[in-house]
């Protein structure tokens, strides 16, 4: 009897950004392509329609993590006052002992976002940062 392949488990991943080395994140999410459709009906075939593909879209990849350092709160700064750098990011799927089973890489990515945490005297929440980040597209490695 072969062994089941079992789907990957979603918490044990790393985040590399070329020029940062900037402690683990707790979320990463938008790694996502969206291809945008257009209808197109052929003269005479009534019976179906085609779906030709015009362009796709890769939306923000938003990474979580809790406040400790204000490293990615400076380079949004940079692209506030206009020095905006690009950077390579790569997220790393692992599975069991570190082992890389899915690799995603965003090309020319740049801050376009940084979202504080919610301070509430209240609660007892450690005080996160999200940052979302706009890039030229998404490939698996």
């Amino acid at each position: 009897m072969t062994a089941r392949p079992d789907p990957y488990r979603a918490f044990r991943f790393r985040v590399e950004i070329d020029q940062l080395q900037e402690g683990g994140f707790q979320s990463v999410s938008g790694l996502e392509r969206v291809c945008t459709i257009e209808p197109y009906h052929e003269g005479g075939a009534n019976h179906f329609e085609h779906q030709l593909i015009t362009l796709t879209n890769y939306p923000a990849l938003v990474l979580k993590r809790g406040l400790f350092s204000t490293a990615l709160w400076d380079w949004h700064q940079d692209v506030i006052n206009g020095n905006v750098r690009r950077e390579t990011i790569t997220i790393v799927l692992l599975e069991g002992k570190d082992t890389e089973v899915w690799r995603w890489q965003c090309e020319h990515a740049f801050p376009s976002k940084w979202t504080g945490a919610e301070l509430d005297a209240t609660g007892n929440n450690i005080a996160t940062e999200s940052i979302e980040f706009v890039h030229h597209g998404l490939t698996r490695l």
